[in-house]
């Protein structure tokens, strides 16, 4: 694009941004309210089917009422000159997918707060009743001072979701590296199908693998619905422990063997960062049998704590025993009094 072009007489299209296999997105200029955007426009392909148009509206509908500061922000939907398109909040930085193209394997407590992050969006969401449907790298945007947005909330389902008159079809929402096994399998996404989404995200920010490759999109869903992953501490040996258990619980086959919804996952994450579990190295291997292996004598017990008295008991005891004895001339009383 060499000279800015003004969508819907008000956007100033000034450069492209990203291009995907539904979308181009640009960098606009709002001449009403005079601020930065984001203008994602639909490949023609999408843009000329009347109920995708209808669906597509309804999805953007939805985004522009999600208020959380993890999710970008919706402005306005149109249709210019058989163009679809959704403006949305401008977020200076890179996508997830290039911070790890970069920068991979992150370590532990970077991974970890940027996966909270995105947990606490998509958790948002769900707690509306909805499915995000494609949770990728590239549809979550970093700030330079590590802040992570969501984005593209339910275009993904809209774009994919059969017609009132093909309901014998089997859709796969979202994209294969990421999708879990019942996506895999066609079956309509559940929150517990962006756990497993997050899970492979967060598998990647720390080995720089997935768990699951393969050229031919077939077996790539075959994997995601019957192989177990490689553990991620094969690339990464030193990964703490208990964050990979956490990882292999997103990767389950069964949703209900993960984590039931993002805000769970992250609440997990979040217990993570205490310094007790993200400086607990791996347990070292026990020593070779030719060696010695080292006695360590348990420290001398204190005699305040085996044979000391517990002062708190003596006094209980000290009481009752006055109590009893206070009821003695009282019975006696009543012993004489009816004798």
């Amino acid at each position: 694009m060499t000279t800015p072009h003004l969508l819907a007489n008000r956007y100033e299209l000034q450069r492209l941004l990203g291009r995907g296999g539904m979308a181009y997105v640009y960098y606009a200029y709002d001449t009403a309210l005079h601020r930065a955007v984001a203008l994602k426009i639909l490949r023609p392909e999408y843009a000329r089917d009347a109920p995708l148009r209808e669906r597509f509206q309804h999805e953007a509908t939805l985004a522009a009422r999600f208020n959380h500061p993890n999710i970008v922000t919706v402005y306005d939907f149109g249709y210019d000159e058989e163009r679809l398109f959704i403006v949305m909040e401008y977020v200076p930085g890179q996508t997830l997918r290039q911070i790890i193209d970069a920068q991979a394997p992150l370590p532990p407590d970077e991974a970890i707060h940027l996966l909270i992050q995105a947990c606490a969006g998509i958790g948002y969401v769900h707690r509306l009743g909805l499915v995000h449907c494609d949770v990728k790298p590239q549809n979550m945007l970093v700030t330079a001072d590590g802040h992570l947005k969501v984005t593209d909330f339910g275009i993904a389902r809209a774009i994919a979701a059969p017609t009132d008159e093909d309901t014998s079809s089997h859709p796969r929402w979202g994209s294969p590296q990421y999708f879990s096994p019942e996506q895999a399998a066609g079956r309509p996404p559940i929150p517990a199908s962006d756990v497993y989404s997050l899970g492979v995200i967060l598998y990647e920010l720390l080995t720089r693998h997935l768990p699951f490759l393969s050229d031919d999109p077939e077996e790539l869903a075959r994997m995601h619905r019957e192989a177990p992953p490689i553990p991620p501490s094969t690339y990464a040996p030193d990964l703490p422990e208990p964050l990979e258990k956490v990882i292999l619980k997103t990767l389950a086959k069964e949703p209900a063997a993960r984590y039931r919804t993002a805000d769970q996952l992250g609440r997990v994450l979040l217990h993570l960062t205490a310094p007790s579990h993200t400086s607990q190295p791996r347990p070292a291997k026990p020593p070779e049998r030719s060696q010695p292996i080292p006695t360590i004598s348990p420290p001398p017990s204190s005699p305040t704590d085996e044979e000391g008295l517990d002062w708190l008991t003596v006094a209980l005891a000290f009481l009752a025993l006055i109590a009893v004895g206070g009821l003695v001339p009282l019975w006696a009383w009543v012993y004489l009094l009816y004798h």
